[in-house]
């Protein structure tokens, strides 16, 4: 890992170590993945969390570095939630969130983002603590969502990639910046696709059968 954080390439100025460099092609990689619903996503999110733990543990944000190992424990509850529900057709059942989840997510994200921002500047564990702890939330919160294959996920997406883009700029990791961008038009997608296949035909009658079988709420396919 050391040798990644200490050698790189130039870029915009700035040396760009191996594990940002290749940390964030794979954290891109995932989006593709997600789209597909592939249990790729989820091996491939640890390797990219392994590697930008070290990044922004060296950059000094706390809140980010820390994220990862929380990303890395949903990623793999997530590895685990897909391999069991996973069609061998259609792949991973996707389904849009009830009010009450979606409630649930704001208001997790809420009270989550002050809980965090808060402890990490009592610690002095970031030189930005807000929108350290938004990025955070944000992104413990969309990952939780994708494992229970929520569209959702990708909205709460959006919001961290508005938050994170000013934030890797001040901090100087300006090819993470771009691929907050580059995540952002990818999510966009992600979100239209995984909207289109929640709402395909056979999903209402699948998710009726499944309810007077199981007595449970399901996913959709």
């Amino acid at each position: 890992m050391h040798t990644l954080l200490d050698n790189g390439i130039p870029f915009l100025g700035q040396t760009m170590s191996y594990a940002e460099l290749i940390g964030q092609v794979f954290a891109i990689a995932v989006v593709f993945l997600a789209r597909a619903r592939t249990l790729w996503t989820w091996p491939v999110q640890l390797v990219s969390v392994a590697l930008l733990f070290g990044v922004y543990a060296s950059a000094q944000l706390g809140g980010l570095a820390v994220r990862q190992v929380i990303v890395g424990l949903i990623a793999v509850y997530g590895w685990w939630a897909w391999a069991r529900r996973r069609d061998p057709v259609l792949g991973v059942p996707v389904r849009t969130g009830t009010t009450r989840e979606r409630l649930a997510a704001v208001a997790g994200f809420v009270v989550g983002t002050v809980v965090f921002a808060l402890a990490l500047d009592a610690f002095d564990a970031s030189w930005a603590p807000w929108p350290d702890a938004a990025i955070f939330v944000g992104t413990a919160l969309a990952f939780l969502l994708q494992s229970l294959g929520l569209v959702e996920f990708w909205v709460v997406w959006l919001v961290v990639d508005a938050i994170g883009v000013p934030l890797q700029i001040s901090s100087h990791l300006y090819f993470s910046a771009l691929v907050y961008v580059v995540f952002g038009a990818l999510v966009l997608n992600g979100l239209w696709t995984w909207y289109r296949a929640a709402a395909q035909p056979g999903v209402t009658t699948a998710r009726q059968a499944s309810m007077t079988s199981t007595g449970r709420i399901p996913t959709d396919s």
